[in-house]
């Protein structure tokens, strides 16, 4: 087959722009052609995979999403393509994958008056051409909680919503040596061993929400503050964030990173994930956490909060959140004597369920849904 894949631009270390690469390239081996169209794309071409960059007009996010469909539109519709593949929302597409969060759902939290701005308009109606009923898209989703809110605010049916499951590389499994691969990271960052590690992993720092863990990290007793560094690996504008951290007096014990390939050794190091996302549609990075043996505290708005509960392998703050709960859960945590038990629960949990297949799962759909 020929497919187009439409993707509103590439780096390499956002969690969507893996997925899209890692399916992209799994449909490559089984004989597919990908041609790819994007605004922009960062790194090395994979061989066998056809680029090509659409500028966008606009000046705004939305403005350019609307660019992006509006040019797609032209430029797909001529050729020939046995199906369309969109990682983000546009209209025409035989295939979405759910890569972002139900905007419906967060506008109907929002002041009345946002719906009529620019920025509103456009992303419903973006959203409107996926998972509307007169629509032909099927859409992959990546947590039950997502089709749910479909189908409450479009009356999507049923049968065009299908479920993924979660995706992670397989070296994330914690291997026997895991406390030496922790050890020798903390030499290389000169932490001690018996300081705490709090780890931050995904792109996106507000929405991850790097300031609530911020403030639990400023709010932690003075002793066990001054022990513990709260580590943040991302692609995202530091700055306003380390202001915070001087504002709030901890800015000796934070640490920034760009997006890296070597996470499983952060993973392996650390003493605690912590992911309090304001909104994320699935948080692959903590099912990550749980395969690495690491426990987890997150908001249980994440699509795959639901693996932290099954597992037990940490703990859920629960909406609404409330800062002084995830305060005193972050400090809790970090000297529970359940810390062990909640990393080997993790690892076993991952050992059994279906976290892996996400890539081939999804090529199948498409070669199910598209010939």
């Amino acid at each position: 087959m020929r497919l187009a894949f439409c993707l509103i631009k590439y780096f390499p270390y956002g969690g969507l722009q893996r997925s899209f690469l890692q399916i992209a390239r799994e449909c490559l081996a089984r004989g597919h052609a990908v041609h790819v169209f994007t605004s922009a794309w960062q790194g090395a071409v994979p061989a066998g995979l056809e680029v090509e960059t659409v500028p966008l007009r606009g000046f705004t996010n939305h403005g350019r999403r609307r660019s992006l469909a509006e040019i797609l539109g032209r430029r797909v519709a001529p050729r020939t393509y046995d199906g369309v593949v969109g990682f983000s929302k546009m209209p025409g597409l035989d295939i979405y994958y759910g890569g972002d969060a139900c905007f419906a759902e967060f506008a109907r939290d929002r002041h009345p008056l946002y719906r009529l701005t620019g920025r509103c308009r456009t992303y419903l109606a973006l959203e409107k051409a996926v998972f509307a009923p007169p629509s032909r898209t099927h859409a992959l989703l990546l947590s039950t909680r997502e089709i749910e809110c479909y189908r409450s605010h479009y009356g999507t049916p049923r049968e065009r919503l299908h479920l993924l499951p979660p995706g992670i590389a397989r070296d994330r499994i914690a291997p026997p040596d895991v406390a030496e691969r922790g050890r020798g990271l903390r030499n290389e960052l000169g932490i001690p061993p018996q300081d705490k590690i709090v780890l931050m992993v995904g792109s996106g720092f507000r929405t991850k929400g790097v300031d609530r863990t911020l403030r639990a990290v400023a709010a932690l007793p003075p002793r066990l503050k001054t022990q513990t560094t709260l580590i943040v690996i991302g692609h995202d504008n530091f700055r306003p964030f380390q202001r915070l951290a001087r504002r709030l007096g901890i800015a000796d014990q934070l640490r920034f990173f760009h997006g890296r390939d070597d996470i499983p050794r952060f993973l392996f190091a650390a003493d605690l994930l912590a992911h309090p996302a304001y909104r994320e549609t699935t948080g692959t990075i903590l099912v990550e956490a749980l395969a690495a043996g690491l426990p987890v505290l997150a908001s249980d708005v994440c699509g795959f909060s639901d693996h932290v509960a099954r597992s037990d392998g940490g703990l859920l703050v629960a909406t609404p959140f409330n800062q002084t709960t995830f305060n005193r859960m972050l400090a809790d945590m970090l000297v529970s004597p359940r810390r062990e038990q909640w990393g080997r629960n993790g690892v076993a949990y991952v050992r059994q369920a279906d976290v892996f297949s996400r890539a081939e799962r999804a090529a199948d759909m498409i070669e199910r849904l598209v010939r």
